[in-house]
């Protein structure tokens, strides 16, 4: 399905140092700004109180966060659990042995401002928790990381597979260092969206590298630089596409969805924006100047032992 195509190609790759010195720049800042500020983690991987409450109606949760924050909780998590009159309620950890008193605060607050609200349960969740939460979730980035690797070598060829994963982790790395950046908060729903992310970025590089591919075979006088000029160009519509209904998606959550949803969805903003970016103008340009050519996928025919020496065999 296409939009409208381009009948020719646009030389991206004549502007391709312009746009990976950007590319290394920007992921230079962010590897700064998370040795330097760090990820402001959430109570999840912090560890903290747990508290859940019944209202008889449904409840108002811009309400409690509102009640809850005048009282001095700052880094908190408010969410229905259930049904519209559960809420569950995180806090930030304040000391071993002190979650009765946390869920004290908590209940004296909701009495004060949002009264009608009936103690379930109270939870507490201490750091080792949290720490091993938060180590069990960069295991699973890594994995996902050496999966992709392993895909893109048997599908295409070892020079695709490394540019795909340095161009998808140059979009994680870029989504982290926002978030030390402004220190937004880094969440379980975070963490998702940058494993949505991964599995996103993969699927526009295959299609452009399948483009590549196709082309090699296809197209046999063009050299390297015009193969993939003329892959990117031939993608264009789809892309616009697929990444504009994406996007449409994801800022609907992030205006529309609320606080619980806001920073899951400003996640997946910002990593399908310089995902479309990673995938054609940092990974085909590292495909390039490793070198890939069209007898990488074509392969010459053995000689015949009537030719002679020095005559070619032609495509």
């Amino acid at each position: 399905m296409e939009l409208f195509r381009i009948k020719k190609d646009i030389p991206f790759m004549r502007h391709a140092l312009v746009f990976n010195i950007l590319s290394l720049i920007t992921f230079l800042l962010a590897v700064f700004f998370l040795i330097t500020r760090g990820l402001h983690l959430s109570v999840e991987f912090t560890g903290g109180t747990l508290v859940e409450v019944r209202y008889e109606q449904a409840a108002n949760l811009d309400n409690i966060r509102s009640s809850l924050r005048r009282v001095g909780f700052k880094d908190l998590l408010v969410q229905n659990f259930g049904s519209p009159q559960s809420v569950l309620i995180r806090v930030p950890l304040a000391g071993e042995g002190q979650e009765k008193q946390q869920s004290n605060k908590v209940m004296a607050a909701l009495a004060a401002d949002v009264p009608g609200a009936t103690l379930q349960r109270v939870e507490y969740v201490g750091p080792q928790v949290g720490s091993e939460l938060f180590e069990k979730g960069l295991l699973a980035l890594a994995l996902v990381v050496v999966g992709i690797v392993i895909y893109l070598a048997i599908r295409f060829e070892w020079r695709f597979s490394i540019s795909a994963i340095v161009a998808n982790l140059h979009d994680v790395v870029i989504i982290l260092g926002c978030f030390a950046f402004f220190q937004w908060e880094f969440s379980l729903p975070v963490l998702a969206a940058v494993l949505a992310v991964l599995g996103y970025s993969v699927n526009e590089s295959v299609v452009v590298f399948d483009r590549v591919r196709e082309t090699f075979y296809t197209r046999r006088k063009m050299d390297t630089p015009e193969v993939l000029d003329h892959a990117i160009t031939s993608t264009i519509s789809r892309t616009i596409i697929t990444h504009g209904c994406t996007q449409m998606m994801a800022l609907s959550m992030l205006f529309f969805g609320g606080e619980v949803l806001h920073y899951f969805a400003l996640a997946l903003t910002i990593g399908i924006m310089f995902g479309i970016y990673s995938s054609v103008l940092v990974a085909c340009p590292l495909v390039m100047w490793l070198g890939i050519s069209r007898e990488q996928f074509i392969k010459q025919p053995p000689k015949s032992e009537f030719m002679e020496e020095g005559d070619e065999i032609q495509p």
